[in-house]
């Protein structure tokens, strides 16, 4: 194995991404053991990706960002042993210690999956981020096919597949979203009222009283945890996967709190997620690719607030 030159995008200090990020040409290491290199085909973007950018999970600069990759692998580390040079895989990428991320033409991936025939590599690439974060968050809250399951925020890329994986655990669901995806939503089995003013009230008329529980999936915004505690009989039965604060401050629940009190999850469900787009079970609409030379368009849709789906970019 030898080091390879790849373009990169990444950051030399924590700022807004469209301030610090640039695109240039790095050296791409050797995967150290337990990770494996790839040759990226695609790269989900994500919420996650920006909030790096800004300084979550500070580390050792420059820093890459693009969580999810889809690629071929083109080297492995020691003690690897599923996969080999030339397998298509999709996984998350490791930003322990790395200067570059997913966003590149070459990444070192800490944990994947085999891409299953007849899956297109760039619909694989957005699934790692979501499907982990909907099904631990809802495994945390403990949905099953006994909880009447409210989903705020379900044209988000977590809400959107959070109704998929509630609504394939036997769950009612009652989802709040626009105009958008509101056919997807029906179609998946979800009973669907707009967001905004009168939403608690629509929420208790459609469950005919409270809701068990209450997953919040939307961006942060003024009132809407607030607004969720008005649909459960307890707050602490509000799960919010974006509005930290006003959580804590209201008596509701972060996820990345309850995951880390019970204990990280030993299993990682993109395997098995790949698998079921690739069968029709579940899928994740993308918005917009873009070549790795647009990344400044592609960075401006997700950062909009209403991409309407993934934004991938293709090196």
């Amino acid at each position: 194995m030898t080091a390879t030159t790849s373009r990169v995008l990444r950051f030399y200090e924590y700022g807004e991404p469209l301030d610090v990020v640039r695109l240039e040409t790095a050296e791409v290491a050797d995967p150290p053991a337990d990770r494996v290199r790839v040759r990226v085909i695609a790269t989900g973007l994500n919420p996650a990706d920006w909030h790096i950018c800004r300084g979550f999970m500070a580390g050792s600069l420059p820093r890459g960002f693009g969580c999810d990759v889809a690629g071929r692998v083109d080297a492995v580390g020691e003690n690897v042993t599923d996969v080999a040079v030339g397998d298509l895989v999709v996984g998350s990428a490791d930003f322990a210690g790395q200067p570059s991320a997913g966003a590149a033409d070459m990444a070192i991936l800490r944990s994947w999956a085999p891409i299953p025939e007849g899956l297109d590599p760039v619909r694989a690439a957005v699934l790692p981020m979501v499907v982990q974060t909907a099904v631990w968050t809802l495994d945390a809250m403990r949905v099953d096919s006994d909880t009447t399951l409210l989903v705020h925020g379900a044209g988000s890329m977590v809400g959107y597949a959070a109704v998929q994986v509630a609504r394939d655990r036997g769950a009612r669901v009652i989802a709040t979203a626009g105009p958008t995806f509101r056919a997807d939503l029906v179609g998946f089995g979800a009973q669907v009222t707009p967001y905004g003013e009168g939403m608690a009230d629509r929420v208790r008329e459609i469950a005919g009283g409270p809701v068990d529980l209450a997953l919040d999936a939307a961006p942060p915004a003024p009132g809407t945890i607030s607004a969720l505690v008005e649909t459960v009989r307890e707050p602490h039965q509000v799960v919010t996967v974006s509005d930290h604060d006003d959580a804590r401050t209201l008596g509701a629940r972060v996820n990345l709190d309850m995951v880390r009190e019970q204990g990280w999850p030993p299993n990682d469900p993109t395997a098995e997620y790949t698998t079921k787009t690739a069968r029709g079970q579940f899928r994740l609409p993308i918005s917009r690719t873009f070549r790795l030379d647009d990344w400044r368009s592609a960075v401006e849709l997700s950062l909009s607030g209403a991409p309407h789906g993934k934004v991938v970019l293709i090196p």
